[in-house]
């Protein structure tokens, strides 16, 4: 199964919450943390149940809250697509 990139965790957190003004989610975000970037727990937790439904994954509520920016919220996803395709 393929894999969910940064470019598609964030145009996903714009569609969720917006853009902060002044902030560039074009740009290495990985490892910012989400509050610097703009988005609250709620916006992560959208974000977080959209994937679940257009993937068919689940993400634990404290995986997701212990997922501080984009970056390790993509390792989450992606172990968690990983670990779906080999089953």
């Amino acid at each position: 199964m393929a894999q969910m990139t940064l470019t598609e965790l964030t145009s996903l957190l714009r569609e969720c919450a917006g853009e902060q003004e002044g902030v560039d989610l074009a740009g290495d975000v990985a490892d910012v943390d989400f509050t610097d970037l703009g988005y609250d727990s709620l916006a992560v937790l959208q974000a977080a149940g959209i994937i679940e439904r257009d993937h068919n994954i689940v993400l634990p509520d404290e995986t997701v809250a212990e997922a501080s920016t984009p970056g390790l919220l993509l390792e989450f996803v992606n172990a968690s697509l990983s670990a779906g395709a080999s089953s």
